[in-house]
């Protein structure tokens, strides 16, 4: 009964949970729509120290000044492409947390793939150089010295002496 308590409040206790995000309290516009805005154009920028971090989730100084760089322009009127090419502009693509596809990022895009179809070549290629029907190798028969290895290690008994007669025919 116990167990079952402590299992509700754990799974109340993730549920509940919401997801923190770093913008501090100075930073949030006061029109909702742009902030709305800011938070979804946040959640697409890289933080450059964390780098596996949204601009939105992360603590970095370098994180808010990014941040209160996207409000800026959406202050200014900048549409939301418009924030992103600016910023891809001064940092470059790595500044996307998902790279456009383009030409320079066609490797990155397509490198799954080609590994997959590599994978799955390599995998046919050795099933059909097999030979159909070929019965997998027997084991070789224990030699005698083999034998008597055996038997010192493990004395026969009626089912060990069955399997070594066994395999000699």
């Amino acid at each position: 009964m116990v167990w079952c308590v402590r299992l509700v409040v754990v799974v109340l206790v993730l549920v509940g949970a919401n997801p923190l995000h770093a913008v501090q309290v100075d930073e949030i516009l006061p029109d909702p729509v742009l902030e709305a805005r800011a938070r979804e154009i946040s959640h697409e920028l890289r933080c450059m120290v964390c780098q596996n971090q949204s601009i939105d989730d992360s603590e970095a100084p370098l994180a808010r000044d990014l941040r209160l760089l996207v409000r800026e322009r959406l202050k200014s009127g900048d549409s939301d492409n418009q924030v992103l090419d600016y910023m891809v502009a001064r940092y470059g693509e790595f500044v996307l947390l998902k790279p456009r596809l383009s030409w320079h990022t066609a490797i990155l895009w397509g490198a799954p793939l080609a590994i997959l179809l590599a994978g799955l070549f390599a995998i046919g290629f050795s099933v059909l150089r097999r030979p159909a029907g070929s019965p997998l190798a027997e084991p070789a028969a224990l030699s005698e010295a083999e034998r008597q290895k055996l038997s010192a290690i493990a004395p026969p008994d009626a089912g060990n002496e069955q399997r070594f007669t066994a395999r000699e025919t």
